[in-house]
């Protein structure tokens, strides 16, 4: 009998387009024109493809519960485990201020003035209000259990993210069809951009945070009929509507609004009220502002109580202190979701004091990207590892290749990651982030800290920390069961 948690492919492929298609990055790329087709398309082939087809392998050879810290920690040590489930946790947590910065701009776009609308939406306190204001309050609602935030993430997906990117793209469209001036330079030279300035690497590196998160579907590897035919098919479905929405929302911006004019946090808001101006539409410029605003609500009531519970389920197999490992009656992670609220507040500071919103939004933006790749670097070395030292595992779907196979889609992967890494410190030249020497210092810090952290927790480790309920068990590591084996023959 066909159980009832099975997932289809176009179910599977949704998911992951919900957990990773974001419409508030589309002004970053903007910036490149024509090119950004380029960084799209480079960014797929080399981390998102590769980072899809890994976690498919992964997912489906070792399934067990704990997802990358399973994983990392078969091939490289609990150790190892932890930092990357914990860098998966972080990173998403020190994201919440960027996208909640875009939720303030829908809010602040929601009035009909426009000029007194970019006005508000620059004011780094208003952001920082909004910011606080939204995240404690959906902080809040996660206490009183899933059921009621699953309600709005479903409903903030189609609300906030399918209809209004079907939306810039059709106004996009109609904007080009009806005559108006083309603010993006159209050529073929337009397509392919300077790669010798590595300045214009900086921001384009942020494609890689919109391609993160592929890894997280392979949760649902159990949940599929015919694993190894279905589980590849919906993740390459997702990864191609998530690159059609991408490149063709993207253009749509920079069809609308002159390169040099571009706002990081703005100009999506401004594209949609400069086309419906042209019809005497301008209303359904708030309408849309609340969709984006209501969209954003939803996707940040997803992803509070989502990685900390990857996070809670790794700590009661002893990696946590008890003190976060405690749930309320809901089974909701209070103290890991008041801790991770504390960090957003801590890191939406930022915001008033770095010279405008959009150097703030970059710069966490960029520590977002450099701490996630950490996680990634550490994926492609499992990989690579366990094809080499575990190759008769079963997996149900394996890289196609064999050996080169595994060579290139591991070897790509990995060298995107770092070569991302690399690029992710440089200052953007397109955006004033004040001193260069400081934005630098700042990702440093705060990579050098967010590292430290699971090491330092790691070694303070108890084995009064683990859990007694049968349920948080984990399975141990095979190299575990053989070192077990090993001992009580000896």
């Amino acid at each position: 009998m066909k159980s009832d948690k099975t997932l289809n492919v176009f179910t599977l492929a949704m998911i992951n387009v919900a957990a990773i298609v974001s419409l508030r990055g589309l002004p970053a790329e903007a910036v490149y024109g024509l090119s950004s087709i380029f960084y799209y398309i480079f960014a797929a082939i080399c981390f998102l493809i590769p980072v899809s087809l890994v976690s498919a392998e992964l997912g489906t050879g070792w399934p067990e519960k704990g997802g990358v810290f399973r994983w990392v920690g078969e091939a490289l040590g609990p150790g190892f485990g932890f930092l990357a489930i914990f860098l998966q946790w972080l990173q998403n947590t020190i994201w919440f201020p960027t996208v909640l910065t875009f939720a303030a701009v829908s809010v602040a776009f929601i009035g009909l003035d426009q000029s007194a609308d970019i006005a508000l939406a620059s004011n780094r306190y208003y952001t920082l209000a909004i910011v606080l204001a939204v995240y404690w309050g959906a902080t809040i609602m996660n206490f009183f259990g899933v059921k009621l935030s699953g309600a709005i993430s479903k409903w903030g997906v189609l609300i906030g993210t399918i209809i209004p990117g079907v939306t810039i793209i059709i106004l996009g469209l109609v904007y080009w069809l009806t005559g108006n001036t083309i603010e993006m330079p159209i050529s073929s030279s337009a397509l392919f951009p300077d790669l010798t300035d590595f300045n214009n690497l900086a921001l384009a590196v942020s494609i890689f945070l919109f391609y993160a998160g592929m890894e997280m579907s392979a949760v649902h590897v159990t949940e599929v009929n015919d694993p190894k035919k279905n589980y590849p098919k919906a993740i390459f479905i997702a990864a191609f509507i998530t690159v059609t929405l991408f490149i063709l929302g993207t253009l749509a911006i920079g069809v609308i609004i002159p390169p040099k004019e571009i706002n990081l946090t703005q100009s999506l808001l401004i594209a949609y009220n400069d086309v419906f101006k042209l019809f005497h539409l301008e209303i359904l410029g708030s309408v849309v502002a609340i969709c984006l605003a209501f969209g954003v609500f939803g996707q940040v009531s997803t992803w509070i109580a989502g990685p900390s519970k990857g996070l809670l389920a790794v700590g009661k197999a002893g990696y946590l202190p008890p003190v976060l490992q405690k749930i309320n009656k809901h089974g909701i992670q209070v103290n890991i979701l008041i801790m991770q609220a504390t960090i957003v507040t801590l890191l939406s500071i930022i915001f008033v004091l770095l010279p405008s919103v959009q150097a703030a939004y970059q710069i966490l933006t960029a520590l977002c990207v450099t701490l996630y790749l950490i996680m990634y670097i550490l994926l492609f070395i499992t990989f690579i590892k366990l094809r080499i030292t575990q190759p008769n595992v079963d997996r149900t779907f394996k890289v196609p290749g064999g050996t080169l196979g595994m060579i290139v889609i591991g070897g790509l992967g990995f060298v995107a990651s770092v070569a991302a890494f690399l690029f992710g410190f440089l200052p953007p030249s397109q955006i004033n982030v004040g001193s260069s020497s400081n934005w630098i210092m700042i990702l440093i810090g705060g990579n050098i800290v967010g590292v430290s952290i699971p090491f330092i927790i790691y070694s303070m480790r108890k084995s009064s920390w683990k859990s007694n309920d049968p349920n948080d068990v984990f399975e141990p590591f095979s190299w575990e069961s053989k070192l077990s084996k090993t001992d009580k023959k000896s």
